[in-house]
């Protein structure tokens, strides 16, 4: 392989991982743009779970968005990458981790994470758009982690 063969497999690898980043912090600005103009909604649907006390359910409701936006943000822009692939990766585990055990409890839970457009998908819809965004994220943390090792 010539070098200039290896160098343009590299630009488009990175063009394709960039494409990946700007997708997935998209959906997350977009998610938590939605839920940041709806709060009270945001806290009923997190109430649902009957996981966590209704205080504690309304004080996420109102910081999880803006969590779920700066951390969007910190993959388009790559400031603060790492930091913001971290939690959105715990966050995407710990809402799948929740629909899951939600069902297994017999709740019929609305997830609303895409505002209204979500709230009509059903068990498997959920599980599959978790699984799909988290594992671009597991992806992403991945290549971040190649991409320091080589550097290093």
């Amino acid at each position: 392989m010539t070098s200039a063969t290896f160098n343009l497999k590299l630009r488009t690898s990175n063009i394709l991982w960039r494409i990946v980043d700007l997708i997935v912090g998209g959906i997350f600005i977009y998610a938590g743009a939605l839920k940041m103009f709806d709060p009270v909604r945001f806290a009923s649907d997190i109430d649902n779970y009957k996981i966590l006390p209704w205080t504690i359910g309304v004080a996420l409701a109102f910081y999880v968005p803006w969590l779920e936006i700066f951390c969007g943000i910190a993959l388009v822009l790559r400031f603060l990458y790492r930091g913001g692939l971290s939690i959105l990766t715990a966050l995407v585990l710990v809402f799948t981790l929740a629909t899951v055990a939600a069902k297994v409890r017999g709740l019929d839970i609305t997830c609303g994470c895409f505002g209204h457009a979500s709230q009509h998908w059903s068990f498997p819809a959920h599980i599959a758009t978790n699984l799909a965004i988290l594992a671009a994220l597991l992806a992403l943390c991945f290549q971040a982690a190649a991409k320091r090792k080589a550097a290093h």
